[in-house]
């Protein structure tokens, strides 16, 4: 579950179009869409639009990951998410 204390840092951010917000807002949209999921498991449409936010989400994740580390640690800990494996190309 995601801490209190974080939401209200990540809520009262004037930057709303940071990478931590984005990441945070996906986040809670994920919750509520599989916590709907669970009751109405032939909703299709509902599931595409999850998979749709889960890719969003990991993409914002693995630009982070690149980009700065300790902010997408720190961010992870405290939404209490799984790390993402990072395709490396060859």
């Amino acid at each position: 579950m995601v801490k209190n204390s974080f939401i209200s840092v990540i809520s009262q951010k004037e930057n709303r179009g940071s990478v931590e917000f984005q990441v945070f807002s996906f986040t809670t949209k994920i919750k509520r869409l599989t916590s709907h999921l669970e009751l109405h498991k032939k909703d299709f449409s509902s599931q595409r639009g999850l998979r749709k936010i889960l890719g969003k989400r990991q993409r914002l994740l693995a630009y982070l990951s690149k980009k700065n580390r300790g902010r997408y640690i720190e961010l992870i800990d405290k939404l209490d998410i799984r790390e993402i494996e990072i395709k490396i190309e060859a």
